[in-house]
């Protein structure tokens, strides 16, 4: 009876064991789209924010790290790539610090050169610039208020209106602005509320609301928070004021940039994870029976596949800022490739000894498409 039990339970193990998943994601290509420049003082800086410019270059600003820590140069500079991954300029941004984050083009403000159309997070610097994309120079667009005084300047969106958002890492707040700015001014508290925050500070990454998006009505923006691993979605009400926020799905791993598509689903770069995160917030599944709307992973998009001989990094390394191409065929993605503890985090995370291996920082892109799950094997033999 003994031997005939133990059988039993072995056979069971060795059927768990040996049997392959239902399904499996197809992560798609990860391909180097650009290795940035090292900055004028000679120094390799990794690269944070992104943007598809109106003439489809790709506008990429130093972060001002490396593997050695912070670099010496005291400005950013500013990357244009061709969308075929050509540098086609470089600039100093004016007036401001060596650590810049977000970055989008104005609706409103005319794009040519002598025009600031382009909208800055000076995280180093605690302000929002306006910049020409041509020249670099550069003036304010907006500052925190004296009740708010140390901001962390992260992430940007503008609603259909053309006014200017931005999230505030490390102080739980949604700021607002006009179109077109307020220069030295404060702008407004448009939410402030627990579910943007950053733990304190004592979390890894330390970093609270990320990045930001309107869904393609311009009635929800969601925002990454990257210290609690959730996607926040706040309702934009009809006369401009915030909704209350609340969770829309979590677990993702340190959630940092956002993009949406045509179709409101929402990529995300998952920067402790290495991959970029596709969710329909609109999925239904049953629940108990009753259909109901439950946010849903549809894809997840990359991976990370080490470090060659020159110390560059291959697939995504601490992806921070997705966006896609004008035509939306493809999605760009800064790797940002930073030693945590640089950035006042507590601790080192899991992928540290490889950011301390970088070299030379990069720009990937990959296919902008939600492939289907693929069947496995023996998936597919039971069905033959």
């Amino acid at each position: 009876m003994k031997k005939a039990v133990m059988g039993v339970i072995a056979a069971t193990l060795f059927g768990f064991a040996g049997a392959a998943p239902a399904s499996a994601w197809e992560r798609g290509e990860v391909d180097i789209f650009a290795i940035v420049p090292n900055l004028m003082s000679g120094e390799p800086s990794s690269v944070e924010g992104l943007t598809v410019g109106p003439d489809g270059n790709i506008y990429v600003p130093s972060f001002g790290f490396n593997a050695q820590g912070s670099v010496s140069e005291p400005n950013s500079e500013l990357f244009v790539f061709s969308p075929n991954g050509h540098l086609v300029r470089r600039v100093t941004i004016q007036n401001s610090s060596q650590h810049e984050l977000g970055l989008a083009f104005s609706p409103v403000i005319p794009f040519r050169r002598g025009s600031k159309s382009l909208i800055v997070c000076d995280f180093g610097g605690a302000k929002i610039l306006a910049v020409d994309p041509f020249t670099g120079e550069s003036s304010v667009f907006m500052t925190a208020s004296a009740a708010f005084p140390n901001p962390g300047f992260n992430g940007e969106a503008f609603d259909k209106q053309g006014n200017f958002y931005v999230s505030d890492s490390f102080q739980n707040i949604i700021w607002k602005t006009g179109p077109n700015g307020v220069g030295n001014n404060p702008g407004q508290v448009w939410v402030n509320n627990p579910l943007l925050g950053n733990g304190g500070g004592t979390l890894n990454p330390p970093f609270g609301a990320n990045g930001i998006e309107f869904n393609n009505a311009g009635t929800i923006l969601y925002v990454a928070n990257t210290a609690f691993h959730d996607i926040i979605q706040i309702p934009r009400n009809g006369d401009g004021s915030a909704g209350m926020p609340s969770v829309l799905t979590t677990g993702i791993n340190a959630p940092d940039g956002i993009a949406i598509d045509s179709q409101d689903n929402i990529w995300i770069a998952a920067n402790q994870e290495d991959e970029i995160v596709v969710v329909d917030p609109n999925a239904k599944s049953k629940v108990k029976g009753v259909s109901t709307v439950v946010p849903k992973v549809i894809a997840k998009l990359g991976d990370f596949e080490g470090i060659d001989d020159d110390g560059v990094a291959q697939g995504l390394l601490f992806p921070a800022s997705p966006a896609f191409s004008l035509d939306g065929k493809t999605l760009y993605v800064t790797d940002l490739e930073l030693y945590l503890p640089f950035a006042g985090a507590p601790f080192p995370a899991i992928d540290s000894p490889y950011t301390l291996q970088v070299q030379h920082f990069t720009v990937s892109k990959l296919q902008a498409v939600i492939p289907p799950l693929v069947a496995s094997d023996q998936d597919n033999n039971s069905q033959k």
